[in-house]
């Protein structure tokens, strides 16, 4: 949930005015939007490069991935792959947008450790996937635009450990 939709709740559950900190909150969020919509548009319309670049530097550090036997081994699987990994970089340009988490928790994080674990999938490789995909979007991005992408898919990283 945005900084202005929780503080909004907040202040009606108590039925309140916005106070000064939470109105300084706000603007401080409003003032970043432009930022934060740069890191999604830079992100969204780069993501085939992100997605490509990352899947290769997966499959290199773990080759036991496209190997028989492995989860992206055959073209099927390894496409799967990298829709799934296309998946999870959509899922961090949410979070840019909405300066928060909550998506990301929301649309792709709750049920997808069980769903992965009941797929045989390890997650530790889904995990990484989504540091090698940040290793290509904070390269193509720079100073707080790289900061702001990297909490997130930091983020992501973490909910799948």
């Amino acid at each position: 949930m945005s900084i202005v939709s929780n503080s909004i709740i907040n202040a009606d559950a108590e039925a309140r005015y916005l106070s000064p900190g939470e109105l300084d909150q706000i603007k401080s969020f409003v003032a970043g939007g432009q930022r934060r919509l740069r890191v999604a548009q830079v992100l969204a319309e780069s993501r085939e490069r992100i997605v490509k670049q990352a899947g290769g530097a997966l499959f290199q550090k773990r080759p036991d991935l496209i190997s028989p036997g492995g989860n992206a081994y055959g073209e099927e699987m390894t496409a799967s792959c990298l829709r799934d990994m296309d998946y999870y970089l959509r899922l961090v340009t949410y979070g840019v947008v909405a300066g928060d988490v909550t998506p990301i928790e929301e649309i792709g994080i709750i049920g997808a450790r069980e769903m992965y674990r009941a797929l045989g999938t390890p997650l530790e490789a889904l995990a990484e996937s989504v540091r090698e995909m940040k290793a290509v979007a904070t390269s193509i991005l720079t100073g707080a635009d790289a900061e702001e992408a990297g909490f997130y898919f930091d983020y992501v990283v973490g909910a799948l450990s």
